[in-house]
């Protein structure tokens, strides 16, 4: 099955139309669906390179977006799916700062109530080359001062979700689950090599832990993702493990269900935060309710959706796109009945016409452009 569905086009963005936790929400829920917290980066994208860049000659590229990044890239994709999202995070007071958080709280609807500018700190700034499927990105920044910290009290919500890191503790995680927030997790890379699960002490309140296959299969000593998923179940409740081109393998300890969900042939043209955009689609359907596989299927699908644009947080896809897509594949009179059937779960999704009220904003090549007097 083939993921082919966009709009590209600037404008006022208003928050996603559709609301998949509709039937579920009472006047005593959270005010959030989501919380989250990280660094925000100005990210500036650059696409269509024949190779990487090769030391001593200048490249040209024949694509390129600017875009907010880091934490920003999760958030967006949650909000365009229509969660409640707020977002703790540390904001250059610059111009990336200021066009980042206009992006963010104006373009998506985001909660930066807890969010801040720090007089004088510069916006940390990511580039990213995209080729061959692939990406090489070059970073700068600072950390924020000390006095900048993540609030010790994390606004009540449905869920949260954090990157843990080997080694270290993040007292807010706690919180959030005392306070009834389901958490999720991913991790990146353990470069001291030690690859100790109990040095990932935060994992005891997560409820879902989303490695890709290397790490999960270093966390646990084996050599077969499937059967990493299924060790770490003994750590937390729910085990997803991302496959690259082969999909995602996911094992529900509570349940006993286990999901293995083929990915979506799509022509990349930016990968950047493709990673992100599975993490909140995932959540979306945890928070619905969704079965396990339907859960699997759809974080593959916003992925897949969100690889066809420029940028991390502006790329990720809102309903009208994924509607744009169920509709469209189900139009091939080639199509496998059997890759249809994995995401028959849309049609109850999705509405029934495709409209566009409000065009999704994209990663433009600059920042700034001065307005028509």
């Amino acid at each position: 099955m083939t993921a082919s569905a966009s709009s590209p086009g600037e404008g006022p963005a208003r928050r996603a139309q559709a609301d998949p936790l509709a039937a579920l929400r009472t006047p005593d829920d959270p005010p959030w669906d989501v919380y989250l917290t990280g660094t925000v980066f100005l990210d500036i994208i650059f696409t269509g390179l024949d190779s990487a860049p090769v030391r001593g000659t200048e490249s040209w590229a024949r694509g390129m977006g600017s875009s907010p990044g880091g934490i920003a890239n999760m958030a967006t994709a949650l909000a365009r799916l229509g969660l409640r999202t707020s977002l703790a995070a540390a904001f250059g007071d610059d111009h990336y700062g200021d066009y980042c958080w206009d992006a963010l709280a104006q373009g998506e609807g985001i909660d930066l109530t807890p969010s801040r500018t720090v007089p004088c700190w510069h916006s940390p700034v990511t580039v990213s080359m995209a080729y061959d499927g692939e990406r090489t990105m070059v970073s700068h920044g600072h950390e924020p001062p000390p006095e900048e910290p993540a609030p010790d009290c994390p606004p009540r919500a449905r869920a949260a979700i954090t990157s843990l890191t080997p080694g270290k503790s993040a007292p807010w995680i706690a919180q959030a689950a005392a306070r009834g927030a389901r958490v999720f997790a991913d991790v990146g890379w353990d470069d001291t090599g030690a690859w100790d699960l109990a040095g990932l002490t935060d994992l005891a309140h997560c409820e879902a832990f989303l490695p890709n296959a290397a790490e999960a299969m270093n966390y646990t000593r084996t050599d077969c993702p499937r059967t990493a998923a299924h060790a770490l179940t003994e750590h937390v409740p729910v085990a997803v493990v991302t496959l690259g081109a082969e999909g995602a393998y996911a094992v529900d300890r509570r349940t006993g269900e286990t999901a293995d969900v083929p990915a979506i042939a799509v022509e990349a043209l930016d990968p950047t935060g493709a990673g992100d955009v599975f993490v909140a689609g995932f959540v979306t359907g945890s928070l619905a309710g969704w079965p396990l596989a339907d859960r699997l299927a759809f974080a593959g699908l916003t992925a897949a959706l969100s690889v066809q644009e420029f940028g991390g947080s502006l790329s990720a896809p809102g309903w009208s796109e994924i509607s744009a897509w169920w509709r469209k594949v189900q139009s091939v009179d080639t199509q496998d009945p059997a890759a249809l059937r994995r995401y028959a779960f849309l049609a109850d999704l999705v509405p029934d016409e495709v409209a566009r009220p409000w065009p999704l904003r994209r990663a433009v090549p600059t920042i700034g452009f001065r307005r028509p007097a």
